[in-house]
């Protein structure tokens, strides 16, 4: 069984007294005191087979300090067996050893959180700046840095809709976000801003009822509040109390009674229909059926040519003679015959005719 795997629960039994070990999503992680952090990284490369390095970086926990963390690997067995080791240094004066001589690949990374975060890592080759430029100060990924951008430029939140374009108008209470100091206490405006304007006291809306102030004196007594004005009662057939009120002396009206609903089938038809005649009765009286609909072209169709009529006889001419049965059939015209109402075209063969 390797050692690895008996963790977090043997945390002080391999890495010291101090120790305490955890674990989550997968992760195995160790926290040990800064007197431990050189040999807890050795312990980590021979003992438990983490010759991998991953990467070192820093958290800023207000109240805490500062937390290193050192996140390695072990690849023995085809296996990934991730180990974070973490040690805490104080904000005042966070100074911790370097961990160059067990993990080479640790130079960068400790570079980058001497800038970012200022701990300062005791027998480091070449603890100088990596990617701030030259004479930065301050440690922009500490909590307490203060965001110069947003002291020059004021945060976006702090503006309302429609405040740009009125100046004059009041303004909001502006959220300042954590590291964003007041321009007037910081930045080259310090001292040199106008106060923030007061938000002006609210007005009672038009109409409310006021509040009166108590008695002077506990012995006189208290003042009834103003009556709230009662809730209108009307229904919606009475109508609105906004309307004309009757004139003095003339009886009130009865509101117009609402007519009923229909109660006629569809069979029956509607009743805006006309009414039957007097003195038929409504049984006798047939039901008008509505007109089918037809509104597509097909339902109407139309000859596309009218064919003249024939011309009626006038009065007193014969009328004219009908076939005798077993007379014969007169012929028929053939094709081309002035009779038969067509013609055949002429053919030329390049001659005049």
């Amino acid at each position: 069984m390797n050692l690895y795997d008996t963790l977090p629960e043997a945390a002080p039994t391999v890495f010291g007294a101090e120790a305490v070990g955890s674990s989550a999503y997968d992760v195995l992680t160790v926290d040990v005191p800064v007197g431990s952090w050189i040999p807890a990284l050795e312990i980590a490369r021979d003992k438990l087979g983490c010759t991998y390095f991953d990467w070192l970086s820093a958290v800023d926990e207000p109240g805490t300090g500062l937390r290193i963390c050192a996140h390695v690997v072990a690849l023995e067995g085809h296996r990934v067996r991730r180990l974070l080791l973490r040690t805490t240094v104080p904000h005042a004066a966070p100074s911790l050893p370097s961990a160059v001589a067990v993990y080479a690949g640790a130079e960068w990374h400790e570079r980058e959180t001497f800038e970012m975060f200022g701990v300062t890592f005791t027998d480091h080759p070449h603890l100088v700046p990596l990617l701030l430029p030259e004479n930065f100060e301050g440690h922009p990924l500490r909590k307490d840095f203060v965001l110069a951008a947003r002291v020059a430029k004021a945060w976006p939140g702090a503006k309302e809709p429609g405040e740009a374009h009125d100046p004059d108008a009041p303004k909001r209470r502006q959220m300042l976000p954590p590291g964003v100091p007041d321009p007037n206490d910081w930045g080259p405006l310090k001292g040199q801003l106008p106060p923030a304007p007061a938000r002006p006291a609210r007005t009672p809306r038009a109409g409310a009822p006021t509040r009166r102030p108590g008695p002077a004196s506990a012995d006189a007594p208290a003042e009834a509040p103003a009556a709230r004005p009662a809730r209108r009662t009307r229904s919606v057939s009475e109508g609105s109390a906004s309307q004309t009120a009757p004139a003095e002396g003339a009886p009130a009206e009865a509101p117009a009674a609402r007519p009923a609903r229909r109660t006629r089938s569809v069979s029956e038809g509607s009743a805006s229909q006309t009414a039957p005649a007097e003195g038929t009765s409504a049984e006798a009286t047939p039901t008008a059926k509505p007109p089918a609909r037809r509104d597509a072209p097909w339902h109407d169709p139309k000859p596309a040519f009218d064919d003249p009529a024939p011309p009626k006889p006038a009065a007193g001419d014969p009328a004219p003679p009908k076939p005798a049965a077993g007379d014969p059939a007169p012929p028929k015209p053939a094709a081309g015959d002035p009779a038969d109402g067509t013609t055949t075209p002429d053919h030329h063969d390049g001659g005049d005719a």
